[in-house]
């Protein structure tokens, strides 16, 4: 069926306009003014409302195995939150054990989102390990399977880790390939020797997460992968850019010509470490690696992406409950957890906490809430950095990201008169807390639509489990 969105305000990373948007076969067919409606076309007014193109999440985890336990969205619960929030496309890290094969990994992981998945989706395929034949299963992925960029890890030393040997030989093969990189970037040395040093001092708790990954590792694993990506020319993205000490490193890299893109996450934008400082082992909740900072650091984040030296915002959402999965880490954990987790007693410890916010569903109006209502972000630059930016670094540019003949029909039509409340007992994902419980929003999706069909409406998921499309890319980071 086709679809006419009339009269709303069109906004691109490049434009803004009030006019029509026509949808017809799963692309947009027209964009215009005073366009006609096809007989049988549903029209929707957007008259005092922003139309979008639809939202790319750089940066989620929906199958993951990690520390014990599994993340606890599926392809149901994490696709209905995404379009729910406004995101149409969902780039997932594909993360395989230093034990497993690569491909047989990605054939696992897009099994989890076939027939399942009512948006849009795509992978990284990390790269936990490097020996003589995984430059050809590489070439393979990209080839064959059409997977353009790789993830690495310089942290969690021992599982999804890799040493220097391997991130030489990974990004040269990307290089060759065309592939972009992205990067975990934090030194895995330096965070085993702080964990140690904090646990034999009795530091056990989540508010000691911080100090066991302070700036300091950070900046030097963004050092590290940039002298990596110097030597080799290899194409590399920064994931989860958290401080302002990072950021000074990248940009200058950027500046003696590394080719470098970086991603910051929402809940950096939003909150500071004082959450993983709530007292009663609250703080678990907010747990991630690079650990949530000091607010100071907050501003940087916003003017990078205002000034474009931050290219993308995405989630990293990493959804584990709190009740159970994070409290693996309490350090009296036998007494916390329910007896479906094996006790360890006072063994326990933050190191033991899955790390990861649940967020897919809030990032969106997170970020217009708090970056284009209170002026640190315009509107086209909103687009820009939620949206374009991701759709050009990975090769989904102008199928997705664009309002434009030809492109995909991933559209938002959104509401910033809405107002309401983020709370974990209305929230789409699939977990018993919710990171930004209690915060006011100004502004919603009023209607999603993935290639056409509606699939949202007024905050209510009405699409179709299972039509989500897995997005072949085309290398272009040669």
């Amino acid at each position: 069926m086709s679809l006419l969105i009339r009269n709303g305000t069109i906004v691109t990373a490049d434009d803004t306009f009030v006019g029509d948007v026509l949808c017809e076969c799963e692309t947009i067919a027209a964009v215009g003014f005073d366009l006609q409606a096809p007989e049988g076309a549903e029209v929707v007014d957007a008259t005092g409302k922003y139309v979008f193109p639809g939202f790319i999440d750089p940066h989620v985890h929906i199958y993951l195995p990690f520390m014990g336990t599994y993340a606890k969205d599926d392809y149901e619960s994490a696709s209905k939150a995404a379009l729910v929030g406004g995101t149409t496309t969902l780039i997932e890290m594909c993360c395989p054990s230093r034990s497993e094969d690569p491909l047989e990994a990605l054939a696992l992981w897009k099994s989890k989102a076939a027939g399942l998945s009512a948006c849009d989706y795509t992978f990284h395929l990390a790269v936990t390990r490097f020996d003589e034949g995984t430059a050809e299963k590489l070439k393979v992925a990209v080839e064959e399977e059409g997977i353009a960029s790789f993830k690495v890890f310089l942290a969690y030393k021992g599982a999804f880790g890799i040493d220097d040997h391997e991130l030489y030989q990974t990004l040269k093969t990307a290089k060759a390939l065309g592939a972009i990189v992205t990067a975990h970037c934090e030194n895995a040395e330096l965070v085993t020797e702080l964990q140690g040093k904090l646990v034999a001092e009795g530091k056990v708790g989540p508010e000691w997460h911080e100090p066991s990954r302070p700036v300091e590792v950070e900046t030097e694993g963004c050092h590290h992968l940039m002298t990596f990506a110097e030597l080799t020319g290899a194409h590399v993205y920064v994931v989860h850019t958290s401080c302002e000490e990072a950021v000074a490193v990248l940009s200058a890299a950027r500046a003696r010509g590394v080719q470098v893109w970086v991603e910051t996450v929402i809940p950096y934008l939003v909150l500071d470490q004082t959450y993983a400082q709530r007292p009663d082992f609250e703080g678990a909740k907010y747990v991630m690696s690079p650990p949530i900072r000091e607010a100071r650091h907050q501003p940087v984040l916003w003017e990078g992406l205002g000034d474009g030296t931050i290219d993308t915002v995405g989630t990293d959402h990493a959804p584990f409950d709190f009740k159970t999965q994070k409290h693996m880490g309490h350090p009296e954990a036998d007494k916390a957890l329910n007896a479906d987790f094996t006790p360890r007693g006072s063994a326990a410890n933050f190191t033991m906490i899955p790390n990861g916010i649940p967020s897919v569903e809030d990032r969106v109006n997170l970020l217009f809430t708090e970056g284009v209502k209170k002026g640190r972000l315009d509107l086209q630059t909103f687009v820009k950095v939620a949206s374009t930016a991701a759709a050009k670094v990975f090769g989904l540019y102008p199928r997705k990201g664009a309002i434009a003949v030809g492109s995909d029909a991933d559209l938002v039509v959104y509401d910033p008169e809405y107002r309401g409340v983020i709370s974990v007992e209305t929230q789409m994902m699939n977990t018993d807390y919710s990171g930004f419980e209690g915060r006011a929003i100004e502004g919603r999706p009023s209607l999603v639509t993935v290639r056409g069909e509606v699939a949202v409406r007024d905050g209510v998921f009405v699409g179709t489990l299972g039509r989500g499309a897995f997005l072949r890319r085309e290398p272009t980071h040669f």
